[in-house]
């Protein structure tokens, strides 16, 4: 696997390293030995999957409050996605930044998200499908989410949002919900102190 950090410190793609044949390649895609070697959190809770018929089904942008907050590794296993990842750690220096990263089952490229952040991805094809392996457990009373097309964020997204759930329309946006968030985000909650 090739590690390389994104500009939102502690968030990483990982390529990976093929070795071929005449049978096709054999690539490993996780190993926690490895992921600690990066000071990577490599726990796994739970994995999921998440499937999507249509081309443009956007989902996110969601996170978790600590002490639930979630490291989440993914992966796309069939079609294409934009995934995009907002830095949401007061501390950091990349506050509120964004970074969009290209996985597809052609590049068979992850992305590690570190806890803090949110996520979201916008589907680049039909018929899509992402494993994700999160650190955590889902926790209802934790969970969250901002806007897509929330203005503090400014993502532009790639491609036209043609599917959106009910739950996702109704985020509020950062304005509305930033001292919450920061409060809620910042280093000792993160930390249980």
């Amino acid at each position: 696997m090739i590690f390389s950090e994104t500009i939102l410190a502690g968030a990483y793609t990982v390529e990976i390293d093929r070795h071929q044949d005449s049978r096709g390649y054999f690539a490993r895609v996780f190993c926690a030995d490895t992921f600690l070697a990066h000071s990577l959190k490599p726990a796994v809770a739970q994995a999921s999957i998440s499937y999507n018929a249509k081309r443009g089904t956007l989902r996110g942008l969601h996170f978790q409050y600590p002490p639930a907050a979630e490291v989440k590794y993914i992966r796309c296993t069939k079609g294409a996605v934009a995934d995009v990842i907002v830095d949401l750690r007061p501390e950091s220096a990349t506050y509120l930044r964004h970074v969009i990263v290209n996985l597809s089952a052609d590049n068979g490229r992850g992305l590690y998200i570190p806890e803090r952040f949110a996520h979201g991805f916008i589907t680049l094809t039909d018929d899509t499908e992402l494993i994700y392996l999160i650190g955590n457990y889902y926790t209802p009373g934790a969970e969250a989410g901002l806007p897509h097309d929330d203005p503090a964020l400014a993502i532009s997204w790639p491609t036209e949002v043609r599917v959106l759930s009910d739950r996702d329309r109704v985020w509020k946006p950062y304005g509305n919900i930033g001292d919450e968030l920061k409060a809620r985000m910042n280093f000792a909650a993160a930390r249980g102190s």
